[in-house]
């Protein structure tokens, strides 16, 4: 490599010789190449049009032969070919086949002809070195064993693999998507801090920091929750925000430690307001990215089309594993009957409703393929959602689940501080006893209810997990443009 690296540096030199750059201030190009091949699609094979166009973007491949030479060039939109002849560049020609590498940076202008074989091609007049290339570009990108790597020199796998940038516009138009239909229906987007006194809104171990001036411990945000329903309080009706998270969590092909999501908050509102605005949201986000509420997510057809299926934890649990919790007087049976089934038993679940929720996870989250609302979670696992108006134990909170994965989460609010006060000392106590993902008690955010808000419906979407289905990836780190890695050389 160092070879290769040296040999092009002589060519830069060469190139800063004849005043050709090597790295140019600006150019300015008339068309993109995908327009140019939509917009001549009809140009006969051996026809050439008068139009002069100038195009920029990176040589792919070379091929020269004799006094023809022909280059792929590729901008952001995709690849035209580049039709070069000694006879009309004269030295110029010499200097673009000598000079010019695979992965070099240019910008040409010329007319446009189609080949004998049907290749819309750029008949270079004039050419300019923008930007020359130090590395080559990977030789069989799609062989390399090495995963990581991709990940590793993401600018790389954008270079070569047009699928990878499809991916990220496709994540830009999704998140462009929810933007505007929650702005279309009067939600207000608001920032709230990243660094917080106090982590909250989540079961989730923060990354934490300090300020020098202050002398202040300080947490990454583990989700908006909290300061969303402070300005709710404050009186704005609908409000939210499309931001990034961050977990001091592992690592797998669903978790990164920072991700982005979107949480939205709706005063007057409960969560089966939440329920039809998360079908019809998605469901909108998936037609504009998809053209079509079906696609094909790991070779299986999933529907989208609304209305989605509805069950309690309850019933889905029972229709997995034959238990009936709702059957159960006391933990101790619970978990001998689970135990009869081949479930496994934490010691850390030391309730019904949390056994209840180890028999979901164990049974029936993966089976979740088409997209289901699954209802009415245990209290004990839900610190900050409201109890449920006819169901004791339970409290008014669905997750979304598709491709087996959770997706989005909502609440009808707990807004009674009060009792809000009661679970956060209970989560503060399992904090002191060691469990890291506890939340604390947030004395501002309690504050803020008794000040007092209104009845309201809250909702927290997964932008990372929705563009993985809607971008068939299978992994996280397919569609976080930079995910967080080890650094190269490091084990353990």
């Amino acid at each position: 490599m160092s070879e290769l690296r040296n040999t092009r540096l002589e060519k830069a030199e060469a190139l800063r010789a004849l005043g050709q750059g090597p790295y140019a201030l600006r150019f300015e190009p008339s068309h993109r190449t995908a327009a140019l091949q939509q917009a001549h699609a009809d140009l006969a094979n051996g026809e050439e049009l008068p139009l002069e166009v100038a195009v920029a973007g990176r040589v792919m491949t070379r091929r020269v032969m004799g006094k023809l030479a022909f280059f792929t060039l590729s901008d952001e939109t995709g690849p035209i070919q580049l039709f070069l002849e000694k006879l009309a560049l004269g030295e110029a020609f010499t200097q673009l086949t000598s000079l010019v590498d695979a992965g070099d940076l240019i910008g040409v202008k010329g007319t446009l002809r189609r080949t004998d074989r049907g290749e819309l091609s750029v008949r270079v007049s004039e050419w300019q070195m923008l930007s020359k290339a130090l590395q080559p570009l990977p030789d069989k990108w799609h062989g390399l064993a090495d995963v990581e790597k991709r990940y590793r020199q993401r600018y790389l796998d954008l270079i070569v693999t047009p699928q990878s940038r499809e991916t990220f516009r496709r994540r830009a138009l999704a998140v462009r998507t929810i933007r505007r239909w929650l702005e279309d229906r009067q939600f207000l987007e608001i920032e709230t801090p990243v660094l917080q006194s106090e982590a909250g809104g989540a079961d989730a171990r923060p990354f934490t920091t300090h300020h020098n001036t202050l002398d202040l411990p300080l947490f990454l945000r583990i989700a908006t929750e909290l300061h969303l329903k402070r300005l709710v309080v404050g009186g704005f009706e609908r409000v939210f925000e499309l931001g990034r998270i961050f977990r001091n969590e592992g690592v797998s092909t669903r978790h990164n430690p920072e991700f982005t999501s979107v949480e939205v908050y709706q005063a007057y509102a409960d969560y089966y307001d939440m329920l039809e605005l998360t079908e019809q949201l998605i469901a909108a986000v998936t037609l504009e990215v998809c053209g079509s509420t079906a696609l094909t997510y790991q070779e299986v057809a999933i529907d989208l089309t609304p209305p989605w299926r509805r069950a309690t934890m309850h019933e889905l649990v029972q229709e997995a594993t034959g238990l009936d919790f709702n059957a159960f007087p006391d933990r101790e049976t619970a978990a001998a009957a689970m135990a009869a089934a081949g479930l496994e038993v934490p010691a850390t679940a030391t309730s019904v409703g949390r056994l209840l929720n180890e028999a979901f996870e164990q049974r029936v989250e993966a089976q979740l393929i088409q997209p289901t609302f699954v209802l009415d979670y245990p209290l004990e696992i839900s610190p900050l959602a409201r109890a449920h108006r006819s169901k004791p134990g339970l409290v008014e909170r669905f997750e979304l689940f598709i491709a087996g994965r959770e997706t989005a989460n909502a609440f009808s609010e707990l807004i009674d501080p009060i009792d809000q006060r009661q679970r956060l000392e209970a989560q503060q106590e399992r904090r002191l006893a060691g469990d890291l993902e506890a939340q604390g008690v947030d004395e501002d955010f309690l504050m803020a209810l008794e000040v007092g808000m209104p009845p309201t419906g809250g909702l927290g979407i997964g932008i990372d997990r929705l563009v993985m289905l809607l971008t068939d990836s299978a992994s996280i780190r397919d569609v976080i443009a930079f995910p967080l890695l080890r650094p190269e050389g490091r084990s353990g």
